[in-house]
Order: structure tokens, then C-alpha cells, then sequence
């Protein structure tokens, strides 16, 4: 079948994102299901950074066979945990199952709360040179104080930008600027490989009430306990991986390792669980509220209801 294009002759993209425990994966079966009515079946595509991993089905609160109710789901436990997938990984297989979605006659839509992924699709990825080893133990080994006074001096824009405290990101520009020659914005100018200038996005933020979702946070990691989580952890930790890797790392790993090596009882894995959860989703929050572009349309889901989002989306998309 050929391309579904807009007027413009640009293939069209949905994107549903928003904090976790949000109502993303609800609400894009719920498109899929009514793009298909209009005549134009959907596709959803993962676009969350725990849920690619095998490893985690309930600690990522990936969508079961039921809840997808029959719509197609690509890149959900795409990867085994032993191999970590980076941003770079991931916008790779999107864009290659956004191009399949397309020949195939079908509406891609993305779901997710990873910005990073979500970024690294659109906008591309910087083409920095690989960081010369000795400058990367070098920088690391730095106190994060040293470190962003050091920045401050050889790259200043990042410097004032940067939380002098994220020691993750700081070195990261440090260890760019001076393996480099350049600061991170030489580099960020010229980015490459993003797809948004070759598509017609429709990207809806949803936005809950903080009150609301924390709420919603603390019930999740409480069922996901109830659903196996805890066997499901105890399975991965049996692989003995690589502590570092991202799997390891997920939010609800460490919280039920630590129960699983009777560190603390169930009632404390849960509620350090939910902590986690809620930190995440706040980060994520004010990430959505204020870094994506504004043609990203946010969407107070508070006073907003679903039928009549996914309205607002299909005239949007032009299927109504």
C-alpha cells in the first residue's frame, strides 16, 4: 500500500508522551483504534526506556495482551537485558518501524516518557568524536565542585546552563570540551539523523494534576508488587548482569533487590519503590512542561477527557 501523506506530501506521526502513570499506553490504543475507523489502522510504538527491555515486563508497567486489545505493538521487550540500548539504539529501530508503519499504510504513533528517545528521533544526535579514554577517567574521577568550576572556565554556556550538583552532565561537557576542542553547543548546532523536518507530527503532552499522579505513582508500584515484580526481579538478578547496565538500573530493580537480599521488609521496598516512581515522574513532569517545542500541544488531562482528546487528535491528523 503506499504512504498515507498529509497535504503536504510529508508521511504523518503521532506522538503520545507525558510522565509515567500518565494514561500514555490507554490513550494511544485508544487512537490506534480510531484511526483505524477513520479508515487508517495505527501502530504503536514504544518510545519508554525500561520498557524495550525483555527483562521487565511488569516493572515497567508495559502494556499487557489485553490492554493493547489487538493493535499492533513494535519495540516493547525489543532488547535483552544484558545489552543496553541507547538512545541512538532505539531511534534507529523507530524510524525503521516508523518507515514500515508508513509502507504498510498504517498511522505510526509513539508512546513514551523517555525525552532523550524522543529527542535523539526528532532532532538527532550531535555527531560528537568518540572521548579520548585518559581525559574520561580523568574528568570522572573529579569531585562534581572541581569539576563545574573547571567548566565554568573552559565552557562557560554550559557551565551556567548545568546544575553545578549534576555530576552525570557535568563531566559529560567537561570530558566533550576538552577531548573535543569544542563546548557541547558546537556540537549541539549540528546535530544529524532527526526525522522531524521528513514527517508531520502530531505530538500531544499530557499533562496531570502533581497531586494526581504521585497519587497514581504510589498505587502503581504497590500492584506491580502484586503482579509479580518481585519474581520477575528475582529472575533478572539470577543473570548475574553487569550492575551498571540500564536494566539494572531500572526504577523498582534496586528497591526490590534490596527486599530480595532482605535488606528491609515488603513495606519498605514499597514505599521506596513509589519514592522512586515519584521522583521520576516529577523529573519528567517538568521536563514535558517546559523543554519540548511548543507544536507539541500539552494537554491538562484534568479537564480534558480522553473521547475527547482523541477527537481533538483525528481532526489534527486529518481523519475527520
Amino acid at each position: 500500500m503506499s504512504t498515507e501523506v498529509f497535504s503536504t506530501g510529508k508521511p504523518r506521526v503521532a506522538l503520545i508522551a507525558g510522565p509515567t502513570a500518565s494514561g500514555k499506553s490507554d490513550l494511544a490504543v485508544m487512537l490506534a483504534l480510531a484511526s483505524e475507523k477513520a479508515g487508517l489502522p495505527g501502530t504503536v510504538i514504544n518510545a519508554d526506556s525500561a520498557q524495550v527491555y525483555a527483562d521487565l515486563a511488569v516493572v515497567s508497567a508495559r502494556p499487557t495482551t489485553e490492554e493493547m486489545r489487538g493493535v499492533p505493538h513494535v519495540l516493547f521487550g525489543a532488547w535483552d537485558g544484558a545489552h543496553a540500548c541507547s538512545a541512538a539504539d532505539w531511534a534507529a529501530r523507530a524510524k525503521a518501524e516508523i518507515a514500515l508503519a508508513h509502507n504498510s499504510g498504517r498511522l505510526p504513533i509513539l508512546v513514551g516518557g523517555t525525552g532523550l528517545y524522543l529527542r535523539t528521533l526528532i532532532d538527532g544526535i550531535a555527531p560528537i568524536p568518540p572521548i579520548d579514554p585518559a581525559i574520561r577517567v580523568a574528568v570522572r574521577a573529579m569531585p562534581v565542585a572541581e569539576a563545574h568550576a573547571a567548566l565554568v572556565s573552559e565552557d562557560p554556556a554550559s557551565a551556567q546552563r548545568l546544575n553545578a550538583s549534576d555530576s552525570t552532565r557535568v563531566a559529560r561537557a567537561l570530558e566533550v570540551v576538552r577531548s573535543t576542542g569544542q563546548p557541547l553547543d558546537h556540537w549541539h548546532a549540528r546535530m544529524e539523523g532527526g526525522i522531524g523536518a521528513q514527517i508531520d507530527l502530531t505530538a500531544a503532552i499530557l499533562i496531570p494534576d502533581r497531586e494526581t499522579l504521585f497519587a497514581k505513582c504510589d498505587q502503581r508500584f504497590g500492584q506491580m508488587l502484586e503482579r509479580g515484580a518481585i519474581e520477575e526481579v528475582r529472575a533478572l538478578l539470577s543473570r548475574k548482569l553487569d550492575p551498571a547496565l540500564p536494566v539494572m538500573r531500572a526504577i523498582g530493580v534496586p528497591e526490590i533487590a534490596g527486599l530480595l537480599a532482605d535488606e528491609y521488609d515488603r513495606t519498605e521496598a514499597e514505599a521506596r519503590g513509589a519514592q522512586a516512581t515519584r521522583r521520576y515522574a516529577k523529573r519528567q513532569y517538568t521536563w514535558f512542561r517546559h523543554q519540548p517545542p511548543t507544536t507539541w500541544t500539552r494537554y491538562d488531562t484534568e479537564n480534558v477527557e480522553n473521547g475527547d482528546l482523541i477527537e481533538t487528535l483525528l481532526r489534527h491528523l486529518r481523519l475527520t
